[in-house]
């Protein structure tokens, strides 16, 4: 059976995203690519929502990627090796391999889809993954807390749901971020 894993850069207020919808303040150094590239290579199947999988998909494409460091090309080779659900009612196709389209978040599928699995699923995106929170679905919180503060925008974290926690780990990285991986004990 897999775990659900919500993982997700986040200002130290909170925040995925600033109140204009920037998150430029997250781009991550090698050594933190390398850590995001060991977690997601430990990820099966990708759940997203329409905007984050709008954002990911430009993984899927290599014209870009030809000066990039190899951390980086080697992320791409990570994601595009995964599955990946899109949860859309807007979105009419995708553009990338592995990638099929849900229309509705069906809890009792992606329970399904865990206890079927044999590696560990992700839930990406502030709107799907508080659904997926809510629904008692995430397994554990994986944040990469940058050391800044926004202001505002869109909360990593659920509002109105109380998140039980236990501390698996942390990693201090030298640009300051600081890595906390938690097991979701109770959502409430």
């Amino acid at each position: 059976m897999g775990k659900l894993i919500y993982a997700a850069n986040t200002s130290l207020d909170g925040y995925l995203e600033d109140e204009t919808g920037a998150f430029e303040w997250s781009v991550p150094d090698e050594a933190v690519h390398a850590f995001w590239n060991e977690h997601e290579r430990g990820i099966g199947t990708s759940l997203y929502g329409r905007r984050m999988y709008e954002t990911m998909r430009v993984w899927e494409d290599d014209d870009w990627l030809t000066d990039e460091p190899a951390v980086v090309r080697e992320y791409a080779g990570i994601w595009r090796d995964a599955d990946k659900v899109v949860y859309s009612t807007t979105l009419d196709a995708v553009s990338t391999a592995r990638t099929r389209i849900e229309r509705t978040f069906d809890p009792e599928a992606v329970r399904r889809l865990k206890e079927e699995s044999v590696t560990d699923l992700s839930v990406g995106g502030a709107s799907l993954g508080a659904e997926a929170f809510r629904h008692g679905l995430v397994d554990e919180c994986v944040l990469l807390l940058w050391p800044v503060t926004v202001g505002g925008g869109k909360p990593a974290l659920p509002r109105g749901v109380r998140l039980d926690l236990e501390l698996l780990d942390t990693r201090r990285f030298a640009n300051g971020v600081v890595h906390v991986r938690h097991a979701v004990r109770r959502a409430i």
